[in-house]
């Protein structure tokens, strides 16, 4: 586990804050690699921050599924295996669907002007206009955040914007630069978004509910490509 940082002689809860942070992005850009084991004595030399507080900073990462508590081990970088990660996909696929559907349904002619103006900053992008990956910032710059915010529903704005919102990332960062599927992707935003401007919920459903399945299928094809068997599961 390889981390650099320098932080400033801030009040000890905005160090704090800045270490949960850091250590974040560290997990899902692969900085710390899935299945590392977490150090709680390097990390705390590492940031100069006390026990209590980095302690506080892992227990907030067990929260978002970026860290996993092995017995006799400690806590370690999630690491989920073909099957579970498929399994994540599926949920994704359901409930994104549905946010999507809800999204056409209730987005203002603003928030669609917005998201336009989203995939517009997506396509700038140096790394994916070099077809190297797909535009990877969080927040009210996700493509898919900013649709599942709009679908006006609290509990799946709970489950995948705050609870699975990291752990999705994690794993669309690392598939996303497969060769072909950055401008794919790109294009398929463009079909879901306009189906949202037109207010047809179904057709905003059924495409996201495709676009989800591409990736499940892009993973699949990178496992076999690695020489592992065919899934027993559906994909």
């Amino acid at each position: 586990m390889e981390i650099e940082a320098v932080f400033d002689e801030s009040p000890s809860g905005t160090r704090a804050e800045h270490v949960f942070r850091h250590i974040q992005s560290a997990i899902v850009t692969g900085a710390i690699k899935p299945g590392s084991k977490i150090s709680e004595p390097e990390l705390a030399r590492t940031y100069g921050i006390s026990r209590g507080p980095l302690r506080e900073a892992i227990h907030r990462l067990e929260g978002q599924r970026l860290l996993v508590r092995v017995p006799h081990v400690g806590a370690r970088v999630v690491a989920l295996d073909h099957a579970e990660l498929v399994e994540l996909y599926q949920i994704r696929e359901s409930l994104e669907g549905m946010a999507c559907r809800l999204a056409a349904e209730r987005m203002s002619r603003r928030e669609i002007d917005d998201l336009r103006r989203v995939l517009d900053t997506h396509e700038k992008d140096p790394t994916f206009q070099a077809g190297l990956g797909y535009y990877q910032q969080e927040g009210d710059y996700d493509f898919h955040y900013r649709i599942i915010q709009g679908s006006g529903n609290q509990m799946l704005v709970r489950l995948l914007c705050d609870e699975l919102y990291q752990l999705v990332r994690m794993y669309r960062i690392q598939f996303s630069s497969t060769p072909n599927r950055p401008h794919m992707a790109f294009a398929e935003h463009h079909r879901i978004l306009d189906a949202i401007a037109e207010g047809d919920g179904e057709l905003a459903e059924l495409l996201m509910r495709r676009h989800i399945s591409a990736s499940k299928r892009n993973i699949e094809q990178h496992h076999l490509g690695n020489g592992a068997e065919p899934s027993a599961k559906p994909i």
